[in-house]
């Protein structure tokens, strides 16, 4: 006797999905810190962010305050964050910028490590092309992603 088929699953369209990331660097401080905050400006809530640091620095470096408020993204409110096996679990994809072998890894994320130059101890000057191509590269991720950038 055969069984009747199961009625096919449900598997939602990729727009109907919301991915999520996590950007990883020591600090939290500069590179995941501009890379989060121009992912939240260019998909807004259609992609979930998140930034972490596997030794948190107290603040966020203030040149990058600066070069980010340059472009109309303000992060003066935002504080590092302490790396969490949670917050890997819970991303789809996890963008490491220097934090080396501390990052958990998982079976089934999407890891990518952006090699960028470290902004600790820079000024403005030195942090504005560290901006733009952290902005290139999260243009780029967003199109890896199926979602259009706004902004």
């Amino acid at each position: 006797m055969r069984l009747p088929r199961p009625p096919p699953r449900k598997v939602p369209p990729v727009s109907e999905s919301k991915p999520s990331v996590l950007f990883v660097c020591v600090h939290n401080a500069g590179r995941s810190q501009m890379a989060a905050a121009w992912l939240t400006h260019l998909a807004g809530d259609r992609v979930e962010v998140r930034s972490a640091g596997s030794a948190p620095a107290e603040a966020v470096n203030s040149a990058v305050v600066e070069a980010l408020r340059e472009v109309g993204i303000d992060i003066s409110a935002e504080t590092p964050k302490v790396l969490t096996v949670e917050a890997v679990q819970s991303s789809d994809v996890v963008i490491t910028m220097g934090c080396g072998d501390v990052c958990p890894y998982f079976p089934g994320k999407r890891y990518l490590d952006w090699k960028l130059e470290d902004p600790a101890g820079q000024g403005i000057d030195a942090v504005r092309p560290i901006r733009d191509e952290i902005e290139h590269r999260v243009r780029g991720l967003l199109a890896d992603l199926g979602v259009e950038a706004g902004a």
